[in-house]
């Protein structure tokens, strides 16, 4: 990312933060797209309302940041719908001791929902550029549990691991074993699965205390393609 466009979103950032219009749409989010959809977890519903998802949007859909639907955040690539974000990190169970792993990390929205429930997140983004942006935004935003690499998330991070949770934001074609390999005993894992141009379905993934893996596939979805380096 060049240093004029992130002084700019950085400034954007800045500017809108507390734009109480924000808070009205965000407001609107949370009864029309969440909860009459089924999101209960009140931690949830509360890290929803808090995140300000503007912050993690291109200047130009920042007015559709909390529209139903996911949006472009550059390099071909999209922020979730806020109702996949709030599924996916309901079905995580994500608890404040829980260190977790995240696969694309986008425009860093998730990884921030992710943070403010969780003991430390560990996100990797395969665009250098995206990394990059996320990484500035999530520190001007004060998150200090979260850390930003660029990579390739086939290999997960395995100096880090095991985690307690596993969140994949892109789709692979199948589930990498790396990344079970990763996932710790009494651990979680969720992420869609399936072609770019097929169905594709949310995966549940758990690993009890012997380590046996079971696996529920849970809701079709689309997303766009989880890809190696």
């Amino acid at each position: 990312m060049k240093w004029t466009v992130l002084f700019f979103l950085l400034f954007s950032i800045s500017c809108t933060q507390n734009d109480p219009n924000f808070d009205h749409l965000r407001k609107v989010m949370i009864k029309n797209q969440l909860q009459s959809r089924g999101i209960r977890d009140d931690a949830v519903l509360d890290v929803m309302r808090s995140v300000e998802r503007h912050n993690f949007v291109p200047e130009n859909y920042r007015d559709r940041a909390y529209s139903d639907g996911p949006l472009p955040i550059g390099h071909g690539q999209t922020i979730s719908q806020p109702y996949i974000v709030a599924f996916m990190t309901e079905q995580l169970q994500v608890s404040s001791q829980h260190k977790i792993l995240e696969i694309g990390t986008g425009s860093g929205y998730q990884a921030a929902i992710l943070g403010e429930l969780a003991k430390h997140v560990f996100t990797i983004e395969i665009i250098p550029e995206l990394a990059e942006g996320a990484k500035n935004i999530l520190n001007h935003l004060s998150y200090k549990n979260i850390t930003v690499r660029a990579g390739d998330g086939y290999k997960g991070w395995p100096e880090e691991a095991p985690f307690e949770r596993i969140m994949v934001t892109a789709a692979p074609t199948e589930v990498p074993q790396e990344l079970i390999d990763q996932l710790a005993p009494g651990g979680r894992m969720i992420l869609p699965v399936g072609a770019q141009f097929l169905v594709q379905y949310l995966w549940v993934i758990e690993k009890d205390d012997q380590g046996t893996v079971t696996k529920e596939k849970i809701l079709p979805v689309r997303f766009v393609p989880m890809v190696k380096e």
